[in-house]
């Protein structure tokens, strides 16, 4: 079996959060950070950054043949989960899918949305910036998300306060995909 070492990848993504159908970097822009008028970093992490797609295949079978004669996929779902390690108001309201923010002087605060189920959630795109191979760039853009995990800020006395995210993704249209991944080549 041949091995080709500069396939490997190592190292840490950076994550960006901007509003429902904000403006992509182009594909062209894969090294470059997103502007910051679209584009918020979320900031430090800590034990990486996760895309996970799953996906559910229906067996098709019939009965002359013992083996599965075909498949077909019934359901398929993305995440992008990470455990924020800068545990912001921002990153908060992030994770608990929006709410309503106020400052002034020498404070500011966080009160959760608390509407009616019936209501819309406040979807979100995410940027997951990290490597590819040859140590170059990759980018996978999650154009309508939700955190669909519990939020929490825990405190201990010998650990760091983070703040976990699973960042689930959503049907957009049929003419735009979920998620995009684009790499760059030399």
């Amino acid at each position: 079996m041949s091995v080709t070492t500069t396939n490997l990848i190592q190292g840490p993504a950076t994550l960006y959060s901007g509003a429902f159908g904000a403006t992509e970097p182009a594909d062209t822009a894969i090294n470059t950070t997103p502007a910051s008028s679209a584009w918020t970093d979320l900031g430090g992490t800590q034990d990486g950054v996760k895309l996970g797609v799953d996906q559910t295949y229906g067996e098709l079978e019939v009965d002359q043949i013992t083996l599965r004669v075909g498949s077909r996929l019934t359901k398929q779902d993305f995440t992008i989960e990470t455990s924020l390690a800068e545990a912001t108001l921002e990153n908060l309201s992030l994770t608990l899918n929006g709410g309503t923010s106020a400052s002034g002087a020498g404070f500011k605060s966080f009160d959760p949305n608390v509407t009616s189920s019936a209501t819309q959630p406040n979807y979100f795109a995410v940027i997951m910036d990290g490597y590819a191979p040859n140590q170059l760039r990759r980018r996978v853009i999650g154009r309508r998300m939700l955190n669909t995990d519990s939020a929490e800020l825990a405190y201990t006395k010998d650990k760091q306060t983070l703040i976990p995210a699973k960042f689930a993704g959503h049907y957009v249209s049929g003419s735009v995909t979920p998620f995009h991944i684009v790499d760059q080549t030399a």
